[in-house]
């Protein structure tokens, strides 16, 4: 579940990103391991322009990179995983608050990092779901790519969730706290996900 945070939270997990970024930037924070070191250079100087083909493989790529990082509600940004933070319901497993230790993602958090670097800078999405949604273009189900994203609803939980499809009917993406970024196979034929399926949609071109 990913609802909208308050705006005291927000700005907490703002300034928690900020400042990790700082200390990546610093050499102060430890990598990520080698599969954050996998994902593909995205220096728009020595890039050249992709296709739109070309783009949505490579967001897949990014995407795959990040299998086993795991999960922290508020977490992710354009540089990376970054650490989470929690509120009233979302971050907490158990009575702990997980998301104040964990460096991680949450789905948008997924999503935005890995359009972000995919595209060189060029795509970057708001860190929050709904967002997301309307800032890209409506995809029919058939006509699929890697790249676009998956959204997930429920009537209790409006645009609740965000994959990425990365081709051959697989999603990857960042559930929950206490999970990893993982990847479910024909994701719309698993009855949980068909069930709260919401629509595809594709950043990088014009919202319909």
């Amino acid at each position: 579940m990913e609802p909208q945070p308050s705006g005291r939270d927000q700005a907490a997990g703002v300034l928690r990103r900020r400042m990790l970024g700082l200390a990546l930037g610093a050499g102060l924070v430890p990598a990520l391991g080698a599969a954050a070191q996998a994902a593909p250079d995205a220096s728009p100087e020595t890039a050249p322009p992709l296709s739109a083909e070309a783009l949505g493989s490579r967001v897949a790529a990014v995407a795959a990179s990040q299998l086993g990082v795991p999960y922290a509600w508020g977490g992710g940004d354009r540089l990376g995983a970054s650490r989470g933070f929690c509120d009233e319901q979302n971050g907490w497993l158990d009575g702990v608050c997980l998301g104040e230790k964990t460096v991680g993602f949450d789905c948008s958090g997924l999503s935005l990092y890995c359009w972000y670097r995919a595209s060189q800078g060029t795509v970057e999405l708001g860190h929050y779901t709904v967002a997301q949604f309307r800032l890209s273009a409506p995809v029919e189900r058939d006509a699929l790519a890697p790249g676009d994203l998956l959204f997930f609803s429920r009537p209790d939980a409006p645009l609740h969730h965000v994959g990425i499809h990365v081709g051959a009917g697989a999603m990857i993406h960042a559930e929950r706290t206490g999970t990893l970024v993982a990847r479910v196979e024909n994701v719309l034929d698993v009855p949980r996900w068909a069930g709260e399926f919401a629509g595809a949609r594709r950043p990088g071109q014009p919202a319909g």
